[in-house]
């Protein structure tokens, strides 16, 4: 009698493969899905199936690359990246499987996140290639600066040196940045200062961003300037303008303390991210 209970349950253990197997439906199961930090920028991609098949990725329903052009349950490949373009740091991707039956399977949506700000979107205008040559050639923005009851005109240019990487689609949690400021007809024209800049990002604007930095003259000014900074509005998705309002204080004591108000574009194209 026991014998003919293991016997009834291996049969209907085998009835039950035989019935799921007809359905030649195909279960994925990752193993890595990352981006390499390093130029050149490799997608590494792994992944097992419940069975063996063909398989091939496409990213953001634009980009299909093939994995395994030979039925197999362990799938591997390496994509570079570098010449593709992205709307978002967070790229979606799903697997696409066909069994030897020829039925073919859509896994659920996956992602993995770029360790650089995507390229500009084809199409961009005239409009968006302008401030990108503003950038390459270090064009620097009107602001103006109130010293000593005097108020002088003055152009200044930021560049974001290494930025930190978030999980928000559109900025990083903060940045590293150098920047230099000219101030006409003041005693003391030229200053370079070097700070960090925090983004928050919130509904309605862009984001806010506290942040501190480190001023010189070379000269008798030298000292520290808070500054908060309000983004306004992002032009082709790539530049955002903001204005900015700082307060510098000097640590010399016969330097001038000075306030300054600007603004600007803020992009991340030559950045550094870190994580």
């Amino acid at each position: 009698m026991k014998f003919k209970t293991i016997l009834l349950l291996i049969l209907i253990f085998i009835s039950s493969e035989k019935l799921f197997s007809q359905t030649d439906s195909i279960e994925v199961y990752l193993i890595d899905a990352y981006c390499t930090r390093e130029i050149p920028y490799i997608f590494k991609l792994s992944f097992y199936t419940s069975d063996a098949c063909k398989s091939k990725v496409i990213l953001e329903d634009k980009y299909e690359f093939g994995v395994s052009y030979e039925p197999t349950d362990l799938h591997k490949t390496d994509i570079a990246l570098s010449n593709l373009s992205f709307k978002d740091n967070i790229v979606n991707f799903v697997i696409i499987t066909e069994t030897d039956s020829g039925v073919i399977n859509k896994s659920e949506t996956f992602d993995f996140d770029l360790p650089f700000e995507p390229q500009i979107k084809e199409g961009s205008d005239w409009i968006t290639l302008c401030l990108f040559g503003s950038s390459i050639f270090l064009i620097p923005y009107p602001s103006f600066a109130a010293e000593s009851q005097q108020n002088f005109f003055s152009l200044t240019k930021e560049i974001p040196i290494i930025s930190f990487r978030s999980r928000s689609l559109n900025y990083p949690s903060g940045y590293l940045s150098f920047e230099y400021s000219y101030i006409f007809n003041a005693e003391d024209p030229g200053y370079l200062r070097a700070g960090y800049k925090r983004i928050f990002e919130i509904p309605g604007l862009e984001y806010l961003s506290p942040g501190i930095s480190l001023y010189t003259n070379f000269n008798k000014n030298l000292g520290l300037s808070p500054e908060f900074s309000i983004g306004l509005f992002t032009i082709k998705d790539t530049f955002t303008m903001y204005i900015r309002c700082r307060s510098n204080f000097t640590f010399h004591a016969s330097g001038t303390n000075f306030q300054e108000i600007y603004i600007g574009f803020y992009s991340g194209l030559f950045s550094l991210y870190l994580d």
